[in-house]
Formats: C-alpha cells, sequence, structure tokens
C-alpha cells in the first residue's frame, strides 16, 4: 500500500495539461461511450432525460431582487447556455407568460468565442439597475465578474471587471464595491480562494484597490459585505478560518474592526435590528447552555455592547432539527425537519416578545422549501412543494395573508402503484438511521438504486426527478435514499458523529441500510446498485473497497478518493475540518484505513464501477476518479470511466451533457445489475505512465 505520495504510480494523471494524460482520457472515455451508449435502450433513455430537462412545462423557479420583477435564468435545447430574464408577477400567472430577455448567454458565447456558463448575479441595492454578473468557462468555480446596464441590457465597457478566479465581489454603492479575488502572487490561501479583501472605486484599476482585510495564507478565505437597508446600513468582514469557523467583525465607518462575539463555529445574520445565532456546537452565554442546532434571536447593536435578551427559537431534539431559517420584512421562517420530513413555521417579534405560528400554505406530506422572500419590501415568500411521487407546485404566499397556486409541475412518469416508505436500518453502534425506499411497494428482489451523501450537514430530503421516474422506477427499478449521519438530517451532532475520525461512522450507516434493504426482501446485494457524488463519491468509493460483498454495482461522480494528496489539489485544503489533515500523522493513520485510493486491493470481490468526472471540475480535481481508474484496471477490475471536458463540478454544463451524464449512468446499473455477472463490456486493462494500455488477457 502507497502511503506517500512518493510511492504513486499514477501522478501523471493529475496534470491537466498533460498529453499522456490526455491520451489516457481519450481512451478511456471511448471504452465507455462503445460500451454503453449504442444500444437503442441507451439512445431512448436520453431522449427521455433530455426531455424532461427541457421541458417548457417545467416550473421556472423566479427569484426577487426588490424591484417587483421575477427573474430567472431558464435553458431548454434551444438555449442551452440559458436566458437571464424577468417578468412581472402578472405575466408570471399565466400559462406562457411574456418574458423581458435581459442576457441571452448563447449569444454572448457566440460573438465572444468563449465557453461562457452563466454563474451568478450580484444587484445594485437600491436601484437595481446595475448588476455585477458572473461568468464561468465551462461551468468552472472560477468566473469572470462583469458590470451589466439593466436599463441599456449591455455590459459596462469601463465599469467594474473581474478577471477569471474564485472571486466575492458586493455593492457598497453604484461607485464602490468590495472584491476578493486573485490579486497576484501571495494573495490566495492554500485553498485557492482570496486571503485579502479590497474597497474598488469606480474609474480606478483593481490594482489601486484599498485594502480592507487581510487574512493568513492557511485560512479558507476572507471576504467583507455591505448591508444598505435603509437605517441599518452596516458592513461586515469575515475571516474563514477552516471550513466551519470564522472571526466575523463590523467594520465601522472609520475601517474599525469590532469583533462579533458569537461562536467560531456559528451561523449568523443580522436583518435590520436583529441578530439570529445558530451554534455548531454547544455554547455558554450568561450561565445557560444552548445546544448545537439551537436558533437564538436578540437586538444586534445590544449583543455588541455585551447586553440585550437572548431568546430561545429554536431547540433540536432527538428526531427534530433545523434546516434553515428566512427573514421576511417583518417575520422569521423557520424550516425544521422531523425525521427528515419538512415542517415550517413563522416567529414574529413584537412589543410582548417573539410569537409563533405555524406558515400557511404548506401541504401536509410534501416537502416544502422556502425558495424567496423580500424581506427589503415585503412579506411574500415563494414557497415549493413536491414529494418523490409528487411534482413540484409552487405558490406565492403572505405571512398572515393569502395564499395562492402560482404554477404547477406535470407529472413526468406515471406512478400509478407506486409509494414512499421510511425505514430505519440500525447501524454497527446501534444508532438508527433513516432511509426512503420508492417504487412498487409490493416488489421484492428487484434492481435497486441506492444514494447518499454523509457530509458537510448536507441533508438528503425528498424531490421529484423526472428523470429517475422515467428511466430508474417505471423500468422496475427501486429508488432509495439513506439519510446517513455526516449530513444535516439531525443537526449538527449528526454531521459530528462523523467527523474526522468518526467518518466510519457515515460509511457503517450505509452499509446497514443496504443490508437493511436484503433483510426486507426489497433487493438482493446482486441487484443493488450505488451511486454518489463529491463527497457521495468518496462513500462510494469506501463502499467499493471496504464492502464490495454488499452491492452488485457503483457509480461515483466527480468523486473524492485520494485522501493522501486531496489536501493539495484544488479546493480540497478548505476540506481538513471535514477530513483531517493527511500532513499529521495522528490524521493520516485513520484516513489510510478507508482512503479508497489506498486500499485497493487484488483478487477482491469488487463489483463493476462507473467513475464520472469533468476537466473542468476546479473544486474536486480530476485526478482523484482518473488515478483510481486506473489502479483499478492494473488488478483487472472491471472500472468504466467517462470525464466531461467541460463542466465543472456539475459534470455538466447543460441539458445535453446531464442527459447523457444520467443516461450512461443508468444504463451501467441497469446492465451490471441485469444477472449476467460474467459479462465484460470492457476490456480489462492496465495503464502505464506513458499514457499507453495494455490489455490484460
Amino acid at each position: 500500500m502507497a502511503s506517500d505520495e512518493g510511492d504513486d504510480p499514477y501522478l501523471w494523471l493529475e496534470n491537466l495539461d498533460g498529453d499522456d494524460a490526455a491520451r489516457w482520457v481519450r481512451d478511456r472515455n471511448a471504452e465507455t461511450v462503445a460500451a454503453l451508449t449504442g444500444s437503442e435502450t441507451f439512445s431512448g433513455l436520453r431522449a427521455d432525460i433530455r426531455q424532461v430537462f427541457d421541458s417548457d412545462e417545467r416550473i421556472s423557479y423566479p427569484g426577487w431582487c426588490g424591484d417587483g420583477f421575477y427573474y430567472d435564468v431558464w435553458r431548454d435545447a434551444a438555449h442551452p447556455r440559458g436566458l437571464w430574464r424577468r417578468t412581472t408577477l402578472d405575466q408570471y400567472r399565466r400559462p406562457e407568460p411574456e418574458w423581458d430577455v435581459l442576457l441571452d448567454v448563447d449569444a454572448l458565447a457566440a460573438r465572444e468565442g468563449e465557453n461562457w456558463v452563466w454563474s451568478d448575479v450580484h444587484r445594485l441595492r437600491p436601484g437595481h439597475q446595475r448588476v455585477l454578473i458572473s461568468l464561468s468557462r465551462g461551468g468552472a468555480d472560477a468566473a469572470v465578474v462583469r458590470e451589466f446596464d439593466l436599463h441599456r441590457r449591455s455590459f459596462v465597457g469601463d465599469g467594474f471587471t473581474v478577471p477569471e478566479a474564485k472571486s466575492r465581489v458586493c455593492w457598497i454603492d453604484e461607485d464602490h464595491v468590495y472584491v476578493a479575488t486573485d490579486f497576484g502572487p501571495g494573495s490566495l490561501t492554500t485553498s485557492g480562494h482570496a486571503r485579502t479583501v479590497k474597497r474598488w472605486r469606480r474609474g480606478t484599476p483593481l490594482s489601486e484597490a484599498e485594502v480592507v482585510y487581510e487574512g493568513q495564507p492557511d485560512d479558507v478565505e476572507v471576504f467583507a459585505s455591505h448591508d444598505p437597508t435603509p437605517g441599518f446600513q452596516r458592513d461586515f468582514v469575515v475571516r474563514s478560518l477552516d471550513f466551519y469557523r470564522a472571526e466575523n467583525y463590523l467594520l465601522t465607518a472609520a475601517d474599525e474592526l469590532v469583533r462579533i462575539p458569537v461562536p467560531e463555529d456559528a451561523q449568523w445574520n443580522v436583518h435590520r435590528e436583529w441578530l439570529v445565532i445558530r451554534p455548531r456546537s454547544p455554547w455558554t452565554l450568561d450561565g445557560v447552555t444552548h445546544p448545537a442546532g439551537a436558533l437564538l434571536a436578540t437586538r444586534f447593536d445590544a449583543f455588541l455592547a455585551g447586553a440585550g435578551e437572548m431568546t430561545v427559537l429554536f431547540t433540536p431534539d432527538a428526531r427534530t432539527a433545523l434546516s434553515y431559517h428566512v427573514w421576511t420584512r417583518r417575520h422569521l421562517i423557520l424550516a425544521t425537519t422531523v425525521d427528515v420530513r419538512s415542517r415550517l413555521e413563522v416567529w414574529t417579534p413584537g412589543d410582548t416578545g417573539w410569537q409563533r405560528a405555524p406558515l400557511a400554505g404548506v401541504p401536509e406530506h410534501d416537502h416544502s422549501v422556502v425558495t424567496d422572500t423580500d424581506p427589503d419590501h415585503s412579506d411574500a415568500y415563494l414557497l415549493a412543494s413536491a414529494g418523490f411521487l409528487q411534482p413540484a407546485t409552487l405558490r406565492l404566499g403572505q405571512v398572515g395573508g393569502p395564499v395562492e397556486t402560482l404554477k404547477r409541475e406535470p407529472a413526468f412518469f406515471d406512478a400509478d402503484g407506486m409509494a414512499v416508505r421510511q425505514f430505519f436500518a440500525t447501524s454497527a453502534d446501534g444508532t438508527r438511521v433513516p432511509y426512503f425506499v420508492v417504487g412498487d411497494p409490493a416488489a421484492t428482489g428487484v434492481r435497486a438504486l441506492l444514494t447518499g451523501y454523509g457530509g458537510y450537514e448536507v441533508s438528503q430530503t425528498p424531490r421529484y426527478s423526472g428523470a429517475i421516474g422515467r428511466a430508474w422506477l417505471t423500468r422496475g427499478g427501486t429508488y432509495v435514499v439513506a439519510n446517513i449521519r455526516g449530513g444535516g438530517e439531525y443537526g449538527p451532532e449528526w454531521h459530528r458523529a462523523a467527523l474526522r475520525e468518526n467518518r466510519p461512522r457515515a460509511f457503517e450507516d450505509f452499509a446497514a441500510v443496504a443490508a437493511d434493504l436484503v433483510t426486507r426482501g426489497i433487493t438482493t446485494p446482486a441487484q443493488l446498485g450505488i451511486e454518489g457524488g463529491s463527497n457521495g463519491g468518496l462513500l462510494m468509493g469506501v463502499m467499493l473497497t471496504r464492502y464490495p460483498e454488499l452491492f452488485g454495482a457503483v457509480v461515483a461522480h466527480v468523486p473524492l478518493l485520494d485522501m493522501r494528496r486531496y489536501h493539495r489539489l484544488l479546493a480540497g485544503a478548505s476540506w481538513m475540518a471535514e477530513y483531517g489533515d493527511p500532513d499529521r500523522e495522528a490524521d493520516w493513520a485513520y484516513l489510510r484505513e478507508y482512503s479508497p485510493y489506498h486500499n485497493v486491493r487484488a483478487g477482491r470481490p469488487y463489483p463493476p464501477l462507473l467513475l464520472v468526472t469533468s476537466t473542468r471540475d476546479d473544486r474536486v480535481h480530476p485526478g482523484h476518479a482518473r488515478k483510481m481508474a486506473a489502479r483499478l484496471r492494473e488488478h483487472g477490475y472491471d472500472v468504466s470511466y467517462y470525464e466531461n471536458i467541460e463542466g465543472g463540478h456539475g459534470a455538466a454544463a447543460n441539458n445535453e451533457q446531464r442527459a447523457f451524464l444520467w443516461a450512461l449512468t443508468l444504463e451501467f446499473l441497469w446492465q451490471r445489475l441485469a444477472g449476467r455477472p460474467g459479462e465484460r463490456l470492457i476490456p480489462r486493462q492496465s495503464a502505464v505512465p506513458d499514457g499507453t494500455t495494455q490489455v490484460v488477457s
């Protein structure tokens, strides 16, 4: 087993510009495409999935920016890169609204000869006539930022422009912005983000921008923001120490930094006079210990002065967790989950304290999410509700007022005879782990697709997927979502239970769900396929190498697999708070025990594996997937590999590519779980460092 990168024979595959590595990728892609995409079944799957992604009947989820318009970015077959557009509420209510197109990204890309992918937009408030648009090349995290005039529908020729980088920008006023970006050598952290934030004045070069704050090279990033709310204008500076801890400051008019005394690991936000705090670990304040995952509210100015009454708005319990909170103009909406089932409520501050009430318009059985509010001007909210078998509905509500249905999505597959069931598996240490099973409840021993994530306090909640429905469920398959530790389904403690040296708890949870599916007769190991992406791709790699007997096939999208070098590749250094530091002997001692790349062994019953990644992924380096494929091939295992040349961390830059990758994934799983264990669709080969291949008999 290699314990150091000096022993790694496949380091050359990390070279994104190397001819040998590029040739290796082309060869692997050609093999996979030839083996999986030539049938009528694949063509039909891809067409069915593409039809869902491009359907005109999809809900166009709009966003508000305080000017009365509904904004969105719409992608379809005619506009694969997207249209940034807006309309009025009266128009949006109609079956076919009239949209005002502000920017055609396809036309812009053609005109400028760039592979632009829409990334983000930052609006100037108040006024709303100027915005900062972020466009990435090929879907990468790094983006170019350009100022755009909404009135003229054009970029501002001499406006604010930030070259390609992983930047943060924020308007201060029409003539000033905060910018944290790559200012040149020494200006980035080891995570590849800005360690300096500056105040930039219109009409001056970026190089002359005024330094506001500078962090340390080992920080994750530094950034600043401005709150333009009339009567409550404030400026903030954040120094991210790691993925979960930060120093937070109020920046005064005299450019003095005043530390906001919230815990370093707390999530917080300020709305008008209010400060809301969610600690990630127990916090003792004035003799009272508030548990991790609680939500507290106090007046910001009083808290900063060392006074102020703290009101507890939410306290977690064994089954209930806070997912998020969002402000309207006068109210605070809390989204909680009870055993991964959503609940929404409203808290309202008043002269006699805070009052609690349910949020109107929330369906009892669907999973509901507040997609936007208008906190500058009104108490309106947009509410999206859906379920595994229930297409989405978008509603417009007013806190304390009426709720109307704006849009209903059609069913993209026939769910007749299907049901959603929730079960609990028992993990190795006795923990109850919830999971959802979707499909025919009477079916037994069928192909099943199990997915999970288990990291970064990210919850896996019910959602409607026309692609999974058409390409998996209607073919007779069962779909399963595991809510394992490391996620946020039960709050920060559920996440902390699988942090760093405790990561194996997440793996044990997923294995327990797999075993429980078999015990219940829902599927068999030979017919159980699994899929996960990013951190979920790490989960897949561990399942392959540690629990191979539980599964019939594995798919890992944009996976993290080399836990010895992950912190030296792209954004990897920012994740050490989640996994540990491989350069520390104590951390590497537990990381090496599960690092998939370092635990490949000869003669093991590994199920077939499909690895999918992107050359333009500047978050998780494609070298993880490349090297894992090469090492498995070296040992003669059945491994398929596909690398998209664009797409960033999503591995796809448009709906056509997304449809191709999901068809590839589901066709691979369907074939490999078909009970033909002896069939080889791709020759087993051994990769050698000159980029050639050697066929192994």
